[in-house]
């Protein structure tokens, strides 16, 4: 089940912070590594600073983007130290913990995603994220190294999952739902649905480019929170889809007049 969770780390700038990292996910039995344009890797500080979890280093893969580290994911949650300017749904390192064993479960793949040393995680990059994650440090000192951080929410990942064991799971519903309404959407669904639905607004004019108003991340909040099903989905793109349809005058499919 664990295997089903990734921790990815942005454009990290020190590799013995990638070992460090590393080596905290293998103590909590992680092995997925995404590194997002790192700095500088492979690396001798990298492999020392991991002190035993070399193999994690070697599996790790190297990706240009953060929208490919995601491929595949249908929960995404990224730490964040700062306030932000459009508030996003916040967890605790604890009740992430409880979110990602939810998704794991189910066999969805997870992202734990954390950002730069020196300046965390880009807007953007965060409204990619389902949910973004908090560790309540102390106000006073409240910036934690990159590989601490990874620690706190692998811990709490596994503690969560050691409870699990001894304890029917409480995380299926009583009855399933049918016929896939229960599998989530992707990070790359979502993308695809968010460029669509964008699109369509600039269309109906309901969207000012020049005038945003924060709509697409608002929207973004919205959707992310849903946890939006792959059928809910099909429901979406067919909206969009005849919305389209509409504007350019062509005749319903189903026409029922």
């Amino acid at each position: 089940m664990l295997q089903n969770i990734r921790v990815v780390l942005v454009n990290t700038s020190h590799p013995g912070n990638i070992g460090g990292a590393a080596r905290a996910m293998k103590n909590m039995g992680f092995a997925d590594l995404v590194l997002v344009d790192p700095l500088e890797f492979p690396s001798p500080k990298a492999d020392a600073r991991a002190s035993g979890a070399t193999d994690v280093l070697a599996a790790a893969r190297v990706v240009a983007t953060l929208e490919e580290a995601l491929v595949g994911c249908s929960l995404v949650l990224g730490t964040s130290a700062r306030d932000r300017r459009i508030p996003w749904p916040l967890l605790d390192p604890r009740e992430s913990a409880v979110a990602s064993l939810e998704q794991a479960t189910k066999g969805g793949k997870v992202a734990l995603v954390f950002g730069r040393e020196y300046a965390g995680l880009t807007n953007e990059e965060l409204q990619r994220c389902h949910y973004h994650v908090h560790i309540p440090s102390d106000p006073e000192f409240g910036s934690l190294n990159l590989a601490a951080a990874v620690q706190v929410l692998t811990y709490e990942v596994r503690m969560a999952w050691l409870a699990q064991q001894n304890k029917p799971t409480k995380m299926e519903k009583t009855e399933a739902l049918a016929d896939g309404d229960a599998e989530v959407c992707t990070a790359e669904e979502m993308e695809s649905f968010y460029r669509h639905l964008e699109r369509v607004m600039l269309d109906i004019r309901f969207l000012d480019p020049e005038k945003p108003r924060h709509l697409m991340p608002r929207l973004r909040r919205l959707y992310g929170r849903a946890a939006v099903s792959k059928l809910e989905m099909n429901i979406l793109r067919g909206i969009l889809t005849e919305t389209q349809k509409a504007i350019r005058g062509e005749p319903h499919k189903r026409g029922n007049s």
